[in-house]
């Protein structure tokens, strides 16, 4: 009996590592699928490469998902337009997402658990964003374009918008707090379907 528990344990973490291995480059590749946002600068733009974090922090626990973030944007620096800006802010955004996500549902493995826990990421997901925005992301960029440039370009879609932190509470976090909803909605829909699969369990 010990030798077979002692057998079983390396394959288990081998399967764990090649899923974690094959969500991160679903990432990776999701991130090049990029619609622009309405009421937007053009720089602004969406995508769901945050879904396979999800699902890994779903299927293996929250610091999985944190993992397949930190393999994506790694991956990322190799093609980065941003100078490596746009891949921290977004390790740190979609990390903060999966990782709040992955606690709530570790803790409470049921439906409305799974809600909770997509509910809380999405919000998490906001906040971040707004906070990572205003102090790190806004300011970085404004040593390649002025501020008031940067602040003017959301102000030409959203006229309230006049200063940094109108930028932030108007634009930045209402476009998480949507991210972070229709991953939540493409997490619900798929992750028992993918789940079992990824664990093995299919076959």
């Amino acid at each position: 009996m010990q030798t077979s528990s002692i057998t079983v344990k390396p394959k288990i973490e081998i399967r764990t590592l090649v899923s974690l291995a094959m969500l991160s480059a679903v990432s990776v590749a999701l991130s090049f699928v990029e619609v622009t946002m309405p009421l937007s600068p053009s720089f602004v733009k969406l995508d769901v490469s945050d879904f396979p974090a999800l699902l890994a922090a779903f299927t293996f626990g929250p610091l999985a998902g944190v993992m397949v973030e930190l393999i994506k944007n790694l991956i990322g620096l190799l093609s980065t337009g941003t100078g490596g800006i746009g891949e921290l802010a977004n390790f740190i955004i979609g990390g903060a997402m999966a990782f709040s996500a992955g606690i709530i549902y570790r803790r409470r493995r049921t439906l409305k658990g799974a809600l909770l826990a997509l509910v809380c990421g999405s919000i998490v997901m906001a906040i971040v964003g707004g906070v990572v925005n205003y102090f790190i992301l806004l300011p970085l960029f404004s040593s390649f374009m002025p501020m008031d440039t940067i602040i003017a370009s959301f102000g030409m879609f959203i006229p309230i918008i006049k200063t940094k932190l109108d930028v932030i509470l108007y634009s930045t976090i209402p476009f998480n707090l949507f991210k972070g909803a229709l991953i939540s909605v493409v997490t619900f829909l798929l992750y028992k379907r993918l789940s079992p699969l990824m664990k093995g369990r299919i076959g």
